[in-house]
């Protein structure tokens, strides 16, 4: 029986690239219409045409496509790929860049589901846009994007901040005193994820923290994201965010 390919049209941001042979790579998006999906692009090395295809395939570059899919076929493949976002900045700047990459990693890490999800395909997206225009508070994006993130992977804080008080992590919730266990936020850490749950992106430059404070805030952040999700303990990338940031 001759083989049927099905076409769409589809938005996505890159997550992961892997090497597939000499010519040819496997794409990790996530899409809008599909969640999270695998591409097979072949002849990456060919500069022929709009020019070489692997300059599209960056972590967290946002692509318009057209998809190809074939039930006798794993892996989607695309007919048409282009920018979905012209990149000004993040590219070409070593604090954005690095961001990116930890943003990639982490989403390939923790989302898994083949489904989707608007909510969170629209955050991702919008926060590549975010990252790239951003004039100041650069050095907090990463924060900021792990705090909305966990709103969409279900475990964003639970109750209103209490001035002066801890954040649970384990029960997800501010409470007045400290818990009776490791895992939570001391008042100092607390007052920094509200500020971070309450503030637009465009406002990140009003948060002022020196490198300590981001560091210590980073830690008890991964923490919090470890009691839910082991996988985030696998992202290396946070190494070299440690370094910049």
């Amino acid at each position: 029986m001759p083989q049927s390919y099905r076409t769409y049209k589809a938005r996505g941001v890159v997550l992961h690239t892997l090497k597939y042979g000499d010519s040819a790579m496997i794409v990790h998006l996530l899409t809008d219409t599909g969640g999270r999906q695998s591409y097979m692009v072949q002849s990456i090395r060919s500069s022929r045409g709009r020019g070489s295809k692997q300059a599209l395939f960056q972590p967290m570059f946002a692509l318009e496509f057209e998809g190809l899919v074939s039930s006798r076929q794993q892996m989607h493949r695309f007919r048409e790929v282009q920018s979905g976002i012209v990149l000004q900045r993040m590219p070409f700047d070593v604090r954005r860049s690095t961001i990116a990459l930890f943003m990639a990693e982490t989403l390939y890490r923790l989302v898994k589901e083949s489904q989707p999800d608007a909510p969170l395909f629209d955050f991702v997206w919008e926060s590549v846009r975010a990252l790239d225009v951003l004039e100041e508070g650069v050095a907090n994006f990463h924060l900021w994007f792990l705090v909305g993130l966990s709103r969409f992977l279900g475990f964003f804080p639970g109750n209103e901040y209490l001035p002066g008080g801890w954040f649970d992590a384990r029960e997800g919730l501010y409470v007045a005193s400290r818990p009776p266990h490791p895992l939570a936020m001391d008042p100092e850490n607390a007052r920094i994820l509200n500020d971070l749950v309450e503030c637009d992106v465009r406002c990140l430059g009003e948060i002022g923290l020196n490198r300590r404070q981001r560091g210590d805030f980073l830690e008890a952040l991964l923490a919090y994201y470890g009691y839910h999700l082991d996988a985030i303990r696998a992202v290396q990338s946070v190494e070299i965010l440690r370094e910049v940031f």
